[in-house]
C-alpha cells in the first residue's frame, strides 16, 4: 500500500479553509453553495467514523459583508468586523450542519491561550470532549480581542497548532493554490510541482513566498511551510490542495496523487511552545 493510500485510514482530521475559498471573489460575500458543500463533506466524514475539526477563516470578511464596509485597516475596525462576522459565520455553519444531523461547536483562541499551561490543557480537554460527544469543533482566532502581540496571524499556522494540540493525524490546508512549487508558478512558467515532501529541509523552507494573491486572505506559501513543519514534526501528515473543488479531499483520501503531501516526521524534540513563542518574536 502506497503512502497516499494510507491516508484513507486517518482518524482525526483537521481541515483549514481560507477566506478567499469561502467568499465570492467579485463581492467578498459568503459563498453559501461552497460552504454547504464543505459541511456536507465533513458530515460524510463524520458518518465514516472520522473526527473532524474545521479551522475556518472568514469572520472579518463576513463582518465586512454584513456591515457593508471597505476592507478594514485599523485593529479596531478588524475587531469590530470580526465581532459581527464571527456570530454570523457560526449561525451559517450551525444551520447547515443541523441539516445533516451534525452539531457544530465554536472555539475561539488566541496565542495567549496556547502559551498558558492551564489554558492550553483546558483547550485540549475541551477539544477531546467535543470530539467524544460527536460534534464538529469550528476554530478561529479570537480576532475581537487579539492584538499583534498575541495573534497567530494566519490560520495556516493556527490549524497546524490545533492539529498538534489534539494529536491529529492529518491536516488539510485548502486554499487557492494546487500545492508546493519550486517557484511561484504565476511568475515563473518553468516552476515544477512537488507532489510529496518526505522531510522539510532548509531548501524546501526557502521556497516559501510571503505573498498572497487574495484581497481577503493573510497567508502565503511561507506560512503554509511553517504550518507543515509544525504538523509533520508533531506527527501529522499534511496536504496542501486547491479548494476550488472541495471533492478534492475525497480524492486525496482515496489515494489519488493530488496536492502536495508532507509526510509526518515526528520529532522527539518537538515542543509546541517553541513554535508558538517564535511567532512575532
Amino acid at each position: 500500500m502506497t503512502e497516499r493510500e494510507l491516508l484513507k485510514d486517518k482518524k482525526r482530521i483537521v481541515i483549514k479553509i481560507g477566506s478567499s475559498s469561502l467568499t465570492h471573489a467579485e463581492t467578498g460575500d459568503l459563498n453559501l453553495a461552497k460552504i454547504e458543500k464543505l459541511v456536507r463533506i465533513i458530515s460524510d466524514m463524520r458518518g465514516m467514523g472520522k473526527e473532524v475539526i474545521l479551522v475556518s477563516s472568514g469572520a472579518i470578511a463576513t463582518g465586512r459583508q454584513t456591515l457593508g464596509g471597505k476592507k478594514p485597516e485599523t485593529v479596531a475596525e478588524k475587531q469590530a468586523y470580526a465581532a459581527v462576522g464571527q456570530a454570523r459565520l457560526m449561525m451559517v455553519y450551525q444551520k447547515l450542519f443541523s441539516e445533516y444531523n451534525q452539531t457544530a461547536a465554536q472555539i475561539l483562541i488566541t496565542k495567549a491561550t496556547i502559551l498558558d499551561d492551564t489554558s492550553r490543557r483546558n483547550a485540549k480537554n475541551t477539544f477531546n470532549e467535543l470530539l467524544k460527544l460527536g460534534t464538529v469543533p469550528i476554530v478561529n482566532e479570537n480576532d475581537t480581542v487579539s492584538t499583534y502581540e498575541i495573534k497567530f496571524g494566519d490560520n495556516d499556522r493556527l490549524s497546524a497548532i490545533v492539529a498538534a494540540l489534539v494529536e491529529g493525524d492529518l491536516l488539510f490546508l485548502l486554499s487557492d493554490i494546487d500545492g508546493l512549487y519550486t517557484d511561484d508558478p504565476k511568475k515563473n512558467p518553468d516552476a515544477k510541482f512537488i507532489s510529496q515532501v518526505d522531510e522539510l529541509t532548509d531548501e524546501f523552507m526557502a521556497m516559501g513566498k510571503g505573498t498572497t494573491g487574495s484581497d481577503v486572505g493573510t497567508g502565503g506559501m511561507a506560512t503554509k511551510l511553517h504550518a507543515a513543519k509544525i504538523a509533520t514534526e508533531s506527527g501529522a501528515d499534511m496536504v496542501i490542495a486547491n479548494a476550488d473543488d472541495l471533492e478534492v479531499m475525497w480524492r486525496i483520501l482515496k489515494g489519488e496523487e493530488i496536492g502536495t503531501l508532507f509526510k509526518a516526521n515526528k520529532s522527539s524534540e518537538f515542543a509546541l511552545l517553541d513554535y508558538i513563542q517564535s511567532i512575532h518574536a
